[in-house]
């Protein structure tokens, strides 16, 4: 967001009664600040500055010290704290998201050569992330986050989630995790942290260098001198021996800087390719934390250490218990890293650390290559990628054929329940949304082919495995290419009928990462909303919450809300409800037009916390929301 020098056009001070309605928005948009917390963030008796600038951002800072606190919009919705450690003012962030250190999460980088990425510009991606032994913590789309080096208390940078932990561990925890807003040495920096270090600007530690952050020597000499030592006698207490330390220290890191220039280009893409498949095997152990308990991972730490041989034994079997069991045919080709991460590594046994470099192995590409020359499977490197690719697997194979596969019951995660809370937030997990879908008369013949209802509903994954039991039934995978599925005149009809346009010809072979969508294309879409014992299946996808806050008679605003009996949602119910939260006026009328739709109307300007008792107490997600405010200029 500062990536390119700005000047503020405006300059101005708060009021008083602006400068307590800043504090409300802080202590709102930050719940684990608390008022002390605020108090040195926001003193309550200093002059507190904004800055508006051409991108419309405002920066919020005490009078004559460093910014404290920037919003995105300049309405209030999207509000950070700048990530900036001072000296002298160090109330500014340092009490943000430094001396506060609860005041943000924050994501920990897997080490300091990863943040010259990130206070270059760019935005913080999933493989670049550091994940503790609990695992990764949950968190939602949207939320603050900050950005650290480990051994360095000082965050680099803060920035927005782009997705929920669940829709990351989907997405195989691939791509973008945090939009970076502020960063270290970006143009806010530059311009208002004017200190003697980094080319005359302020940095916090002397981990902070002019092109990467590492961990703070003077922290890293603490936790040396607090580790128990056999050998007392050789221990020494004079400063000059910790200055001489942090010489030594800094002298290795300018020579490894120098010697990372000096690598021959061609040993290059050898070390980018063991990077990306170690960030590939490291992010595979990811799992969402959901209250691990301390004796869980005692146990983990003090769990048996297998040999190579052992490990070697283990990734045999948890890569045939895979293919038995979960590794579908229609699901190839697939990438090695999804392989280990969604395959393999759930078939491991329950308490057992399995990592491929302590193998004999070392790598996961030479484990499926050696895995592919001994016939039991069959796998290519993809060059482009830069990653093995599981191409088709040997049913014939000895070992396959040998082995038994484990019967396991299926793990159920239990989510913690809170008895404080009241009967919204159990509404909340109770509600279910799913997308589901019916058989139509381009797909009928699919159906009947293999004997399946063709009256019943079925999921995503139900109705995509229909359409590869026909493709096994037929034999329509191509030989030449077990990618590719060969169309008969049945199969091509149910996918294309209708949509090729005249002139041209009917494909005669598709790819199987596309039979999936194409086939679910030509079914009937339907919903199933749950909550509860109660349940309702439409037709069609699922119609969004309709959230509008506009004017009338005057300058007296009303917010409407319609669209909540699609998730189970009794109108007079959430009415009644709206009256109590506000201490307003509420109202129930039908939609023109709409029969069963009904309209619930507010008075007052309520739409954001609206909004967010929706998705607090009903378990609404926010992408079902769409919120309109037609009083804002």
């Amino acid at each position: 967001m500062f990536k390119k020098s700005a000047e503020a056009k405006l300059l101005q001070r708060l009021s008083g009664v602006d400068k307590k309605k800043l504090r409300r928005t802080v202590k709102e948009k930050f719940p684990r600040a608390s008022d002390a917390d605020v108090d040195v963030i926001l003193p309550p008796k200093a002059e507190i500055t904004v800055a508006k600038f051409p991108n419309r951002a405002h920066l919020y800072g005490i009078e004559g010290g460093f910014p404290m606190i920037f919003d995105v919009d300049g309405r209030g919705t999207e509000i950070y704290p700048t990530d900036l450690t001072e000296g002298r003012m160090s109330i500014l962030a340092v009490y943000a998201l430094w001396m506060v250190p609860d005041l943000l999460p924050a994501f920990m980088l897997k080490g300091g050569e990863v943040s010259r990425y990130v206070i270059g510009g760019a935005d913080l991606m999933f493989p670049g992330i550091s994940i503790p032994l609990e695992g990764l913590p949950s968190f939602l789309a949207g939320q603050p986050w900050a950005v650290k080096v480990p051994g360095n208390p000082a965050p680099i940078a803060v920035g927005a989630t782009t997705r929920s932990s669940t829709e990351a561990l989907k997405a195989g925890l691939r791509g973008k995790a945090l939009r970076i807003m502020h960063y270290y040495r970006d143009s806010l920096w530059q311009v208002h942290c004017a200190r003697e270090s980094v080319e005359g600007h302020y940095v916090p530690n002397a981990g902070f260098l002019e092109d990467v952050v590492f961990e703070d020597p003077a922290l890293a000499s603490i936790n040396e001198a607090s580790k128990p030592c056999e050998d007392t006698g050789n221990a020494s207490n004079d400063p000059n021996d910790v200055d001489a330390k942090r010489g030594e220290e800094e002298l290795v890191l300018d020579s490894d800087a120098h010697m990372k220039h000096q690598i021959e280009p061609s040993m290059a893409d050898d070390i980018r390719n063991e990077i990306s498949e170690d960030v590939a095997t490291d992010l595979a152990e990811l799992k969402v934390a959901d209250g691990v308990s301390s004796e869980k991972m005692n146990d983990e730490k003090d769990q048996h250490i297998l040999s190579i041989a052992e490990v070697d034994a283990l990734l045999d079997k948890c890569l045939l218990q895979a293919l038995h069991t979960t590794v579908n045919d229609k699901d190839l080709p697939m990438p090695g890293s999804t392989l280990w991460s969604g395959h393999i590594l759930p078939c491991r046994p329950s308490g057992v650390m399995l990592d491929i470099k302590k193998s004999s192995y070392k790598k996961l590409s030479k484990w499926l290559q050696a895995k592919s020359s001994a016939g039991l499977i069959l796998a290519k490197e993809d060059k482009h990628k830069k990653e093995v690719i599981l191409l088709a697997v040997n049913h014939g194979h000895a070992d396959y054929k040998s082995f038994v596969p484990e019967k396991r019951r299926p793990e159920t995660v239990e989510q913690p329940t809170d008895s404080t809370t009241g009967e919204g937030h159990q509404s909340k997990s109770q509600l279910e949304i799913a997308e589901i879908y019916k058989s139509s008369t381009h797909v009928n013949p699919i159906f009947n082919s293999i004997g399946a209802d063709t009256g019943r509903f079925y999921s995503a994954a139900e109705a995509t495995d229909a359409a590869f039991k026909y493709i096994e039934k037929e034999n329509l995978v191509k030989p030449t290419n077990k990618a590719m599925v060969i169309l008969d005149a049945i199969f091509c009809d149910a996918l294309y009928k209708g949509t090729v346009k005249k002139g041209t010809t009917y494909p005669t072979e598709i790819h199987k990462k596309d039979v999936g969508s194409t086939f679910l294309n030509r079914m009937q879409v339907h919903h199933r909303v749950t909550r509860g014992n109660e349940s309702a299946v439409r037709k069609g996808a699922i119609k969004n919450i309709q959230i509008l806050t506009e004017r009338r008679q005057g300058n007296k605003k009303v917010t409407k809300v319609s669209g909540v009996e699609s998730f189970l949602i009794d109108a007079e119910a959430l009415a009644s409800e709206l009256q109590k939260k506000f201490a307003c006026s509420t109202s129930v009328a039908d939609l023109p037009g709409k029969k069963g739709s009904y309209e619930v109307l507010v008075q007052g300007g309520v739409i954001d916390d609206l909004a967010r008792h929706l998705v607090e107490h009903y378990g609404i997600p926010k992408r079902y929301i769409e919120v309109l405010d037609k009083t804002r200029r």
